[in-house]
């Protein structure tokens, strides 16, 4: 039974979520404001975080901001409005995935579940290893190194390096990068996409600004390419 943490400080709400999620087989634990949230992050550590942007104190921002700094614990946002600029900041906050108000249980619960596999993904179908100059994906432990040096990844970015690891020098849309990485059966929100790569390119790139190995195929979406 996967253990979450809600953050919602809207009562009804929260019950409603935490109700509906202990009937889909979740065990939930719940916060309401920001320092709540951060106290049981550290004394529980869940497996997931289901975390509102809007909360008195500390924001979902600045939440997800600190959980980043030490922990790669899939994190879900609640948002008011999908076209809102909160998605953006949320995602480049580091958060995976997001789930717009007012909430659906069944949409909620797929989210969790698929951002859970993700988390757990690896098995003898995760394939073998890419190597990309001193930067190795080690695609059957699901780990990534540098020059010998491990680099810590969250569950969602770890996915998207491998999808795009699998098929080196390959473009791959937006929208196929949606399926493969976040099981969304439609087109979805291509900033998803986006803020995820921004983020691996922090992390895998010696240069962000100036990617060599994750390139922008303009009009279509990104590709791996080795390093030259």
């Amino acid at each position: 039974m996967p253990s979450l943490l809600l953050v919602e400080d809207d009562p009804s709400i929260r019950m409603a979520i935490e109700i509906a999620l202990t009937r889909q087989g979740h065990q939930v634990a719940t916060a309401a404001t920001g320092e709540e949230a951060l106290e049981m992050w550290q004394s529980q550590r869940p497996e997931l975080v289901v975390l509102d942007v809007m909360l008195p104190g500390i924001d979902g921002f600045e939440i997800c901001r600190r959980i980043r700094r030490t922990d790669q614990v899939p994190i879900i946002l609640l948002t008011a409005r999908s076209d809102d600029i909160d998605v953006v900041v949320g995602l480049e906050s580091g958060a995976d995935d997001y789930v717009v108000k007012p909430v659906q249980p069944r949409v909620l619960d797929a989210r969790i579940r698929a951002v859970l596999r993700r988390h757990g993904n690896g098995g003898p179908d995760a394939g073998d290893t890419a190597v990309f100059g001193d930067l190795v994906v080690d695609r059957a432990a699901m780990t990534v190194t540098r020059a010998g040096e491990p680099i810590s990844l969250t569950p969602t970015e770890l996915k998207l390096l491998v999808e795009l690891s699998r098929r080196p020098g390959q473009a791959l849309s937006r929208q196929q990068l949606l399926r493969l990485v976040w099981d969304h059966d439609y087109l979805g929100d291509s900033r998803l996409v986006d803020a995820c790569v921004q983020r691996l390119r922090a992390k895998v790139e010696l240069v962000p600004s100036e990617p060599q190995l994750i390139r922008t195929v303009r009009g279509i979406g990104y590709r791996l390419d080795p390093p030259r």
